[in-house]
Formats: structure tokens, C-alpha cells, sequence
């Protein structure tokens, strides 16, 4: 019997699916709303899986947009939150405690707000206060709903008039994603993903990516990793990385040797950059014999994103299922939010 009792495989295989079906949804539930004041800096509340999709919004507009974005992922707001401040509560479940805090700050403070959620508290507070909510559909691990997390949030800045139609650009992702869907599903020699997921067992991965859209994207392939094969996962960026970490390859050579590191690469990284990846393996390839270079697909900076956080998911799958560990299941954070539930009681 496999492994993948849940059948994550089924879920991976929607995502140009639920791209399309997110976006229509996020279109037809903020078709109306408007901020009411001009909008200074946008906020994006929510923990894990519901809150990757504000890193990405940061990283794919960090040189579009005007006005800084923040993810905040702890209980209480930055201090600058108020009526100018558009904050959009992320949260798959609901419940997610830290992210309903956060809410109810935001309603204090008379910040703008947009509600992403399949229901549960959050919901009910929206429809409370009038808020525009986008509800989307319930019943799966919040990472795997990643398309409907991310689109209200594309959409909300959209609508607010802090970014240009992003339409065509959604429409090429969508088109990327339905390419992949071609090669990732079948355990086949030419399968990326599985090769990749090979090159890693048994080891730990390291993600290095430039500063930019594939930061966040790097940091998408670490939280898959450790959801859903179970391991641990690091990673940091470059030129930063340049100015510290890279000296700390000196020392635990025995460790080091256990290591995997992957560099994703993206058409817009800066030429710079492009050199100093170029020079860091060369520099890590007496600690380690497994240095990988993925490079994103795709015409415009969305797509390329969204090509290799879909090469992450599978990877991160396929790794599941050589560690024989179930994808789906995360005990360890279930357990977590009973005990912290208790302490309530």
C-alpha cells in the first residue's frame, strides 16, 4: 500500500486547477471593494501555509508597488497599523489564534481589511464588521491550497490601485503550471522532481537564492520539506549570505558532507549575483558532492516563480515518499495546537 495514504499526489495534480478556479473566485468576491482611505502600507496576517502566500505577494511586487508590504506572522501588529493600512487576514482554517489576534487589532486600530478563509472565526468576524471576504473551499492542508491563499491577496492590491492589472501574467502561470502538470505526476526517469528528490535523501537540504521573487520562493521549498518529507531544511540568500554564512563552511566537515545544496536561479536576478552563485560553488564543492542549479521557467516574473515553487511541491513529495513517510499528516503541529488549546481551558 503507498505511502501517500491521503493521496497529496491527487491535490498536487489540481494546482493549474485551482489557479484558474482561485482567480475567478478572488475576482468575483472583490469585484466591488474599493479601500475607503489611500492605502500606505499593507499588511498580511497569518502563520504557516497562510502566510506564505504574503511573502511571495512581497517578493514578486518588492520593485512594482509603491508602498511597503509587511507579513506578520505573530499575535500582535506593527505599530504603524492604522486606517491607512490595508491588512489582509490569511487564514485557511479560520482559527489560526496568532492571525485572529492580529484581527482583532486590526479592528481596533480601524485599519483597512480583506479576509481570506474557508470559514471558522475569521469568517464570522468579517461578516460581523462588513469586511470583504473571499471564502474558499475547505477540507485540505492549508500549503496545498496555496493558489487560493495567494490570488485575494494579488487581487485586494489590484483593487486598491497599488499595482497594474496583473491578469496576464495570471494567465501565463497558468499556462506553466498546466506544462508541468505533463512531467511531475509520473515516476519517470525524466521526471525532475523525482531526481532531485533522489539527489536529497539522506541528506540536508540547503536553498540559496537571490534577493528578489526567489527568496520567498526558497522559502516555500523549506516549509514543503519539512511538512511534507518530514526534514529539516535551511536556506538564506544572496549577496547577504556572501557577507556571513559562507565562511561558516570552514568547520564540521562530516556534517557538511551529509549536506545538499540547491541554488534556484531566476532570469532577473542581478548580474551580480549571477556571478557570485557561480563563485559560492565553487567555493562549497570540496564540503559537499551534491550541488544542484534549478533555474525558474517562464516569460514574466510570475510564472517563473510559480514554475519552481511547483518543482518544490513535487520534490518535497517525492522525498515523502523515499523517507516512506506519509505527505500529509503534520502530527507534531496538530499536537501543538491541542496542548496550546488545553492551556486555555
Amino acid at each position: 500500500m503507498s505511502v501517500d495514504a491521503h493521496n497529496m499526489h491527487a491535490i498536487l495534480c489540481r494546482f493549474a486547477q485551482d489557479w484558474t478556479e482561485a482567480h475567478a473566485l478572488a475576482a468575483e468576491q472583490l469585484a466591488s471593494w474599493r479601500p475607503q482611505e489611500s492605502i500606505l502600507h499593507v499588511v498580511v496576517a497569518g502563520m504557516g501555509g497562510s502566510a506564505i502566500g504574503g511573502d511571495l505577494l512581497r517578493a514578486y511586487l518588492y520593485d512594482r508597488i509603491s508602498v511597503p508590504i509587511f507579513v506578520c506572522r505573530h499575535y500582535t501588529l506593527p505599530a504603524f497599523v492604522g486606517p491607512h493600512t490595508l491588512v489582509c487576514i490569511s487564514s485557511y482554517s479560520g482559527q489560526t489564534e496568532e492571525t485572529l489576534s492580529a484581527y482583532e487589532e486590526a479592528i481596533a486600530r480601524k485599519a483597512q481589511v480583506v479576509v481570506t478563509t474557508s470559514g471558522g472565526t475569521a469568517a464570522d468576524m468579517a461578516r460581523r464588521y462588513g469586511h470583504p471576504l473571499v471564502c474558499i473551499p475547505a477540507g485540505r492542508p492549508p500549503r496545498t491550497a496555496l493558489a487560493y491563499l495567494f490570488t485575494p491577496l494579488l487581487h485586494a492590491v489590484w483593487q486598491a490601485g497599488l499595482i497594474p492589472d496583473p491578469r496576464a501574467e495570471i494567465a501565463e502561470t497558468r499556462q506553466v503550471l498546466e506544462e508541468h502538470l505533463g512531467r511531475y505526476p509520473h515516476a519517470s526517469e525524466d521526471n525532475p522532481a523525482l531526481r532531485l528528490s533522489r539527489a536529497l535523501h539522506g541528506r540536508l537540504p540547503i536553498l540559496y537564492a537571490g534577493h528578489g521573487p526567489m527568496e520567498a520562493v526558497a522559502l516555500r521549498w523549506r516549509g514543503q520539506f519539512s511538512e511534507n518529507a518530514k526534514v529539516l531544511a535551511y536556506g538564506h540568500v544572496l549577496p547577504e549570505m556572501n557577507h556571513n554564512e559562507i565562511v561558516g563552511w570552514e568547520n564540521l566537515p562530516e556534517l557538511l558532507r551529509q549536506t545538499a545544496v540547491i541554488f534556484l536561479h531566476d532570469a532577473e536576478d542581478h548580474p551580480r549575483v549571477h556571478l557570485r552563485m557561480r563563485i559560492t560553488r565553487t567555493l562549497l564543492q570540496p564540503y559537499t558532492d551534491s550541488i544542484h542549479d534549478i533555474y525558474s521557467e517562464g516569460q514574466s516574473r510570475l510564472s517563473r516563480m510559480f514554475s519552481l515553487i511547483y518543482l518544490g511541491d513535487w520534490t518535497s513529495y517525492y522525498l515523502a515518499l523515499l523517507y516512506a513517510v506519509d505527505p500529509t499528516p503534520v502530527s507534531k503541529i496538530e499536537f501543538l495546537k491541542k496542548e496550546l488549546l488545553q492551556a486555555q481551558l
